[in-house]
């Protein structure tokens, strides 16, 4: 392209080309600046396709993009595909991702007080779980997480409640009924103690060796969600399903604390409200799923039995009291928690 050629009589004069140019100048910025005034969420977790875990993302996503049309670009990563699962938090903390799901376990690593969420019977069912973790305790804990962390949890999504599955029927009322049965447990400590004070022997094992060591006898019964229980077909080799309820999890849809400061008062609450809707859309599935659940379980001929639970809170609790474990929560925690109806 020639370059212009200015003469006195020129009728395009050095001021309109002047200006001209600074048009089209702004006009070249101003395209990427209105898409990159987006916020950008980048969201990574090992959650699957068909997963309640995976599709509450998009919940969440539709959510904000109602509250805050135009304002967001979020971008939703699953199978790990991002990040692997328990890596999530380092790359929050450095602005690598914002936003993912934390489990009780991987927060306990760095709050140690958090690890009272991890032993048994200490939440009751998905209910009082949200009770606790809606009102002040969750507002306490939370603090510390984001003290520590350097993440804000935003709300609880329940990922499920862990029964004991057989593999030859027993009259379980108590912890005492379940005396020499080898129940396999994840093989970290606090999964073995848990095992030991339902009263169990509790035996360390993988997960992808479970239904093999059921079928041979290797183990007499292990624990898991009963949606984990269906996937993974243990009612082929198993007889009973003991309704425990010894463990209620949930993991915690979270930000990054830089993301999340970075954002305008009115986004806050918007993200913090989309949050809250996408994890009522996975609860209610999520509950639904498993009561339907112990009625497949019935019709594949298992016996679905309910023992005393106030017997097994009872020597469970005591057993966490009387442990190492219980040093490191904070006074009057745990009596607080019983008491959230």
């Amino acid at each position: 392209m020639k370059p212009l050629k200015f003469h006195a009589d020129s009728k395009l004069s050095r001021r309109t080309v002047l200006g001209v140019a600074v048009a089209g100048a702004a006009l070249g910025a101003g395209l990427p600046a209105q898409a990159q005034s987006k916020t950008v969420l980048r969201i990574s977790t090992p959650a699957v396709p068909d997963d309640w875990h995976a599709k509450m993302w998009t919940v969440f996503k539709d959510a904000l993009e109602k509250s805050a049309p135009g304002e967001f670009d979020v971008q939703i990563n699953l199978n790990a595909s991002l990040f692997k699962q328990g890596t999530e938090p380092a790359a929050m903390a450095r602005g690598n991702l914002e936003m993912t799901t934390v489990s009780s376990q991987d927060i306990s690593k760095l709050v140690p007080e958090f690890s009272i969420f991890t032993a048994g019977y200490i939440v009751r069912d998905p209910a009082q779980q949200q009770k606790i973790f809606n009102g002040p305790i969750g507002t306490e804990m939370f603090k510390l997480v984001a003290d520590k962390m350097d993440i804000t949890p935003l709300a609880t999504a329940y990922l499920g409640t862990r029964q004991v599955n057989l593999r030859e029927v027993r009259n379980v009322k108590t912890p005492a009924d379940l005396k020499g049965v080898k129940l396999r447990m994840p093989g970290s400590k606090e999964w073995l103690f848990l095992g030991e004070a339902l009263g169990a022997t509790p035996t360390p094992l993988a997960f992808g060796e479970v239904y093999l060591g059921l079928k041979s006898g290797t183990i007499d019964g292990q624990d898991n969600p009963l949606p984990s229980v269906k996937a993974a077909k243990f009612y082929e080799v198993t007889k009973q399903l003991v309704l425990t309820s010894h463990l209620v999890d949930g993991i915690f849809i979270s930000i990054a604390s830089k993301a999340f400061k970075a954002l305008s008062p009115a986004n806050q609450q918007k993200v913090m409200a989309a949050a809250q809707v996408a994890a009522a859309y996975n609860n209610e599935n999520r509950i639904k799923e498993e009561g339907e659940l112990v009625a497949f379980f019935k019709k594949e001929g298992l016996q679905v039995t309910t023992p005393d639970l106030d017997a097994f809170h009872k020597t469970v609790q005591a057993a966490y009291q009387n442990s190492d474990y219980a040093k490191v929560w904070p006074k009057g925690l745990l009596d607080r928690i019983n008491a959230t109806k």
